[in-house]
């Protein structure tokens, strides 16, 4: 078999499994924590959206219209006028450094006078340019604060946070958005994963 045959069916068979890949839904796995006093979803069953001041900009507006969906998908429903819940919602980005586990201090040691470790110490040029360097992790967290309108005692709060080395903005907030309200208005306890499938865009 000569070596441009064995390189030609090594791409036949990636190409086949990034299509088997492609067909299946990603799955978001979010770590969810809830609080409740709700004993049963509120009637009337409706809600207002509240904006912090750092959330009046149109760019907050997706994240707005995804957290609508979801609350919908909770049984809950909109209403500017007359709501019997006040709604906070929060979003947040970041990306995680990680570790290599088996060279923690880098090729080289844990010197300062080093040729460089994850973090760019001295001067070698993994160090500088940090060629071995993990892929960092994309951490994207959501929060849900309900109170109520009357008494203004929070109700319901909740949280989840997903981290992987893909993302997949602003989609993958909708569903943590889900994986948040999952269980809502009696969630279960403590710390919990919740894992869903990340909707294709639209057409």
């Amino acid at each position: 078999m000569t070596r441009r045959w064995i390189s030609t069916l090594f791409l036949h068979a990636a190409a086949a499994a990034l299509m088997g890949c492609s067909s299946a839904p990603r799955i978001v796995e979010g770590q969810v924590q809830s609080f409740s006093t709700l004993a049963a979803l509120p009637t009337p069953a409706t809600y207002r959206i509240e904006r912090l001041p750092s959330q009046q900009t149109p760019s907050f507006d997706p994240i707005a219209t995804l957290a609508d969906q979801a609350l919908a998908r909770a049984g809950l429903q909109r209403d500017e006028t007359a709501p019997r819940l006040l709604v906070q919602i929060g979003a947040h980005a970041d990306a995680v450094p990680r570790h290599d586990p088996f060279r923690p201090y880098g090729p080289y040691g844990p010197y300062p006078w080093g040729f460089g470790g994850w973090y760019g110490r001295g001067w070698g040029m993994q160090g500088a340019w940090r060629f071995s360097e993990p892929t960092p992790l994309h951490r994207r967290a959501v929060s849900i604060v309900l109170r109520d309108a009357a008494t203004q005692a929070v109700v319901y709060e909740t949280s989840a946070v997903h981290e992987d080395v893909w993302v997949s903005d602003p989609a993958v907030y909708g569903v943590l958005f889900d994986a948040a309200l999952n269980g809502f208005p009696k969630p279960p306890g403590g710390v919990r994963q919740v894992r869903l499938p990340l909707a294709p865009p639209a057409p």
